[in-house]
């Protein structure tokens, strides 16, 4: 995706120029820097993304947009730097302000540490003008649809391809594919919409997300790229995945380092991507749920969705990104997301099957093993965790993770491959006593 950045300062190009080198690799194709009496600012951009500057007389802009649903924008008007992102968060947005109390916004922190140490994350749906951070877009609860399950899943399945459809705009697309329900229900919708669909999934030898991956690819017809990832390979690629992701949280880092293989993978081939990141928070695709009180399903699935921004969104964008591809989060189109929560909970999980609603949109595109497949994290399929585990276990003591857990701004690590990634991170960005802009898996203890 694109990558922005700027400060409320006039004369400051040379400035502006080190913050977008900093995420030169969000965009490779061009770069642009517009300056006005009240701010700097500028944007990158990739292969597939177009007008990301505007320069009138009327209005003075950069954004990362890709899609509905999808934005992080940097207006000046009337004198006023306004930044806004989009409802979910799925482009990320950073700003602070330097010891001159100057605004100044980025893409990626690593690019907003070049003006300032304030670092602060724009919330999903919010809007900052004239000082004040405004929410423009509250996730919530919607009305339950008193519809048939049969007229449900059309709709849904409806929504769906319109969505797709509207993304892509070339005979050639991509699409990670673990193998899963929701990356196998993208990918299959998507195919009759574009000549080539080149399908991408990584993991180690004898992974399961591989086999049903390509099973996925052969029913549908992609044209299938399968990465088999060697253990070393992994933990080499350790300080990149943790240099993009900015983050030290294990769960996330542990579900990243195959995506940033299949991505760069992908960037061989295609600038744009679908990814099915979202479908588990919006339909009641994760095991603990079924614990859950019906009456209480749709009230975890608003606080998990709304935790995605600087999470598994966060991956998705950084991954992508990274190699400067773009990636479309179909489940986080705004008619989709608000599709899905008018649903009622009883159709998400119906006697204990997981995601039962979705599988009833797309019974007839997929194969059957993989639209009865059950819930396996990305790391796990893509048979990851107990590697990581062991290989952490050999690097951090039992004192180690005594003595180094507790960080200076009071967070807890929760464990030695916690401890393992923090340490990385510390050589990438130092160490910090505020660390509210990152975000943190449910559960991790702080």
């Amino acid at each position: 995706m694109a990558g922005i950045a700027g400060i409320k300062r006039k004369g400051e190009n040379e400035l502006v120029n080190k913050m977008l080198e900093k995420i030169a690799f969000r965009g490779k194709v061009g770069k642009r820097i517009l300056e006005t009496e009240v701010a700097t600012i500028g944007v990158v951009w990739p292969q597939s993304q177009k007008d990301f500057a505007f320069n009138s007389t009327e209005k003075i802009f950069v954004q990362d947009t890709a899609g509905n649903g999808h934005l992080a924008k940097a207006e000046i008007n009337n004198g006023n730097l306004i930044l806004e992102r989009d409802e979910l968060g799925i482009a990320p947005l950073y700003f602070g302000r330097t010891k001159e109390n100057a605004l100044c916004f980025a893409s990626e922190v690593k690019s907003l540490l070049h003006a300032t140490t304030d670092i602060n994350e724009m919330p999903p749906g919010h809007r900052l003008s004239d000082n004040q951070l405004t929410k423009y877009f509250q996730l919530e609860k919607q009305k339950e649809s008193n519809e048939h399950s049969d007229q449900i899943a059309i709709s849904l399945r409806k929504l769906l391809e319109q969505s797709i459809a509207e993304r892509i705009k070339s005979d050639t697309f991509g699409s990670w594919l673990s193998g899963g329900l929701d990356s196998s229900t993208i990918a299959s919708i998507a195919r009759p919409f574009v000549k080539t669909l080149h399908t991408f999934s990584a993991g180690l030898k004898n992974a399961s997300d591989l086999a049903f991956a390509k099973e996925v690819a052969n029913h549908i017809g992609s044209v299938h790229h399968e990465v088999i990832v060697e253990f070393n390979e992994m933990i080499s690629k350790l300080p990149e995945v943790i240099y993009h992701l900015e983050s030290f949280d294990a769960l996330l880092i542990r579900s990243s380092i195959i995506n940033y293989i299949a991505a760069k993978a992908a960037s061989d081939y295609v600038p744009e991507i679908f990814s099915g990141e979202g479908g588990d928070e919006l339909f009641a695709g994760y095991e603990y749920i079924k614990s859950i009180p019906q009456n209480s399903i749709a009230d975890e699935l608003i606080d998990i969705t709304g935790r995605l921004h600087n999470t598994a969104f966060q991956r998705v964008d950084r991954c992508a990104s990274a190699h400067s591809t773009v990636p479309h989060v179909i489940f986080a189109d705004p008619k989709v997301f608000n599709f899905a929560l008018s649903i009622p909970a009883k159709y998400k999980l119906s006697n204990g099957v997981e995601k039962w609603i979705l599988r009833q949109a797309v019974k007839d595109a997929l194969p059957s093993s993989v639209l009865n497949r059950t819930k396996a994290k990305f790391w796990e399929g893509a048979g990851v965790y107990e590697l990581i585990s062991d290989y952490a276990s050999k690097k951090v003591t039992d004192k180690d993770l005594s003595t180094e857990r507790i960080l200076p701004n009071g967070w807890n690590l929760s464990s030695k491959e916690e401890l393992l990634y923090y340490r990385i991170f510390k050589e990438h960005f130092g160490e910090a006593s505020n660390y509210d802009w990152m975000g943190r898996t449910k559960g991790t203890s702080k």
